[in-house]
């Protein structure tokens, strides 16, 4: 079975940073994309950064620069260090899977989401 739990959320001042981390099982890691996701209260669903089969990243352009997404494949777990946090990165935070190893398909399987609250 596919698992993925997000954690590392909380409360941070803006300018501030934090990491959050996706613990995964149930697949062979590597050989699944794995992406990050955000939703902000009253918005849609947004994409952050996601870690295809490869190596390869992607990340949304107002981010570039301020996260970075990484793995310990030791623990099967994926990073997104999130660097020079604003009060507009105040979202859900989820992590997600996909079987094929690509970033532009869509997420099969999803973790429950890490809260994250920038202050002003």
């Amino acid at each position: 079975e596919v698992q993925l739990q997000a954690s590392g959320g909380g409360l941070v001042q803006a300018g501030g940073s934090l990491r959050l981390s996706c613990a995964t099982s149930g697949f062979t890691f590597g050989d699944y994309a794995i992406g990050w996701y955000r939703q902000a209260p009253g918005k849609g669903r947004e994409g952050v950064s996601c870690l295809g089969r490869g190596g390869y990243t992607y990340y949304a352009d107002s981010l570039k620069g301020r996260f970075t997404i990484s793995t310990d494949n030791a623990k099967n777990t994926v990073y997104l260090q999130m660097d020079s946090l604003k009060p507009e990165d105040t979202a859900v935070y989820y992590c997600a899977a996909e079987p094929m190893g690509a970033c532009d398909y869509g997420m099969d399987y999803w973790g429950k989401g890490t809260q994250v609250t920038v202050s002003s």
